[in-house]
């Protein structure tokens, strides 16, 4: 136990107590340097030494370099317990820091502009408000929309929120002398979309490199239960926050992802079912949407589209090819007659697709002039897939950070053995993109030419061996043998897109009806004061003056 939970009271002002539990005063507030983010592992309670109101599981001050007291080294020093952290700034010397005991830290940012005031922190009772400290929590604000089980990760107009949020506080006039703490609640599925948040901050406004925002949200025994996919029932494939974030810093750094010109309106506007269902993955190269019908109408809980929904909006942001996955619904000349090319790769609903179909489809792509529109049932599994893999062969991109990004973007994208297909088929694809990116730049000779493909074509073929045998004995949960009655994996998954966002769109309804209810209410009792008892109490009045 921390001998400094024993003693006297806490002054609620003190946050630099001896181990006695004294409070030792501003002189200790500096000491020991150590530019290290560390999430602090606090005692629970609101009696927990150096520990915000309201009971503390974990918080993280997110603003390095930090300060900590004296004393806090001193003490922990005697028990053996500091830290030994390299500082790769320091020229191969070590630091000591403090592991956290004493609470809280003091630290600036980089650019000294906001000193000492980001955190997060995970609180098992509402936090009291004060006068230098500022909680919120968007726990209850950005929520994900689920399938089935899956819960995250938050999509990217909900990230874009959070980071707009963020800035504000923090160049807020009213809030330029608080601490800002970000906490989160008990449930461990919005502890990880919190800390999703955080790290998407910290990676993008920050500069921190996926590795230092992970450090910081895991600090101690802190974890956070990975991210799962969309499909019914068991799930034996998981992305972490660690994918999340190095998903979030190769799309900056390919230019996928740019707050600066990010279009919230737009992204809101176009992903809901009424409106198109549709996303993009990569800006002005793939639009992963939902399969048109021959005409467009509400149908089976789900809206459909025919391709003239889509052909106004494709032709204003160039795109010039289509690739549809799934059984024909529309006639493909509705979109070859307006301009576009058109193409089929048919593979069955929750499959994955063959290594021909992979070949075809980056050929396709690597061909086409302008950005490419790809569908299948939902525009979730199989579109994701085939987006998935080739990102995965020209950005390099590990599987678990392109199942993220494409998550991210699109979510519920890539469902059940798609996610292990896309892991057996990494090591080939990036062999190809190496290739393809050589053969660009005009570097390989014909017999290096002819050497590589064989070993192309021989670890693409363990690889697609491999997810056959594995397909094989998961057919069962992801087949596609109900689609000649005209219900697969793609139309549950509209049908339960639409729905929820019916229901979210009913919500704020609501208020006005509470409101004219309320009105109506007040209306019918002054009806009744005036007609009744107003009246009863007038002659009770003259009564009282006769007498």
């Amino acid at each position: 136990m921390d001998p400094r939970s024993r003693g006297g009271k806490r002054r609620a002002c003190c946050k630099y107590l001896s181990p006695a539990g004294t409070c030792l005063g501003p002189k200790y507030k500096r000491g020991a340097a150590g530019p290290v983010a560390t999430l602090l592992r606090l005692s629970s309670g609101p009696s927990a030494p150096c520990a915000p109101r309201g009971g503390v599981g974990a918080c993280a001050w997110l603003l390095t370099p930090f300060l900590c007291c004296r004393i806090c080294v001193s003490w922990h020093c005697i028990v053996g317990q500091i830290t030994r952290f390299h500082d790769p700034d320091s020229k191969g010397r070590q630091k000591s820091w403090c592991p956290g005991r004493c609470g809280w830290f003091r630290g600036n940012f980089q650019k000294q502009v906001f000193m000492y005031r980001l955190c997060f922190a995970i609180l098992y009772s509402r936090p009291k408000s004060a006068s230098n400290e500022h909680y919120f929590s968007i726990d209850n604000e950005l929520e994900y929309e689920n399938f089935y089980a899956d819960f995250g990760p938050l999509n990217l107009a909900m990230v874009y929120r959070y980071c707009c949020k963020i800035n504000k506080k923090l160049k807020s006039i009213t809030m330029l002398r608080k601490k800002i703490i970000h906490f989160t609640g008990s449930d461990e599925r919005k502890q990880a979309n919190a800390a999703f948040l955080v790290g998407c901050y910290m990676v993008i406004y920050l500069g921190r490199t996926p590795e230092e925002a992970y450090r910081i949200l895991i600090f101690g025994d802190t974890s956070y239960i990975p991210f799962r996919d969309a499909a019914y029932g068991s799930c034996n494939y998981y992305i972490t926050l660690l994918d999340c974030f190095h998903a979030v810093k190769k799309a900056m750094q390919y230019g996928f992802l740019d707050f600066n010109t990010f279009n919230l309106d737009e992204y809101e506007h176009y992903e809901k079912a009424e409106n198109g269902d549709f996303n993009w993955i990569i800006p002005d190269r793939f639009i992963a949407f939902c399969g048109p019908h021959a005409r467009s109408r509400l149908e089976s809980g789900y809206h459909q589209h025919s391709p003239e929904t889509y052909i106004p909006y494709f032709k204003n942001h160039n795109v010039t090819t289509i690739i549809r996955l799934n059984k024909k619904m529309y006639d493909a000349k509705r979109f070859t007659d307006a301009g576009f090319d058109h193409h089929d790769l048919f593979f069955a609903d929750g499959s994955t697709p063959t290594d021909t179909i992979v070949k075809e489809f980056l050929d396709i792509c690597e061909n086409a002039e302008g950005a490419i529109a790809v569908h299948c049932k939902a525009g979730l599994g199989r579109t994701g897939t085939l987006i998935a893999c080739y990102i995965m062969k020209h950005y390099r991109m590990t599987a678990a950070e392109t199942i993220a990004w494409v998550r991210i973007c699109r979510p519920g994208s890539v469902i059940g053995p798609q996610q292990q297909f896309l892991v057996m088929k990494q090591a080939s694809l990036w062999l190809e993109g190496d290739y393809f990116r050589q053969k660009l730049r005009g570097q390989e000779n014909g017999q290096h030419r002819t050497s590589l493909s064989r070993l192309l074509s021989g670890v693409d073929d363990i690889s697609i061996n491999g997810v056959e045998n594995r397909d094989k004995q998961e057919a069962e949960p992801y087949s596609d043998d109900d689609e000649m009655n005209g219900v697969t994996q793609g139309d549950r998954l509209r049908v339960l897109k639409s729905r929820r966002q019916s229901k979210a769109k009913a919500v704020p309804l609501t208020c006005p009806l509470a409101v004219l209810t309320s009105a109506l209410c007040s209306v019918v009792i002054w009806w009744i004061v005036c007609d009744y008892i107003l009246p009863v109490l007038l002659f009770c009045l003259d009564g009282f003056r006769t007498q």
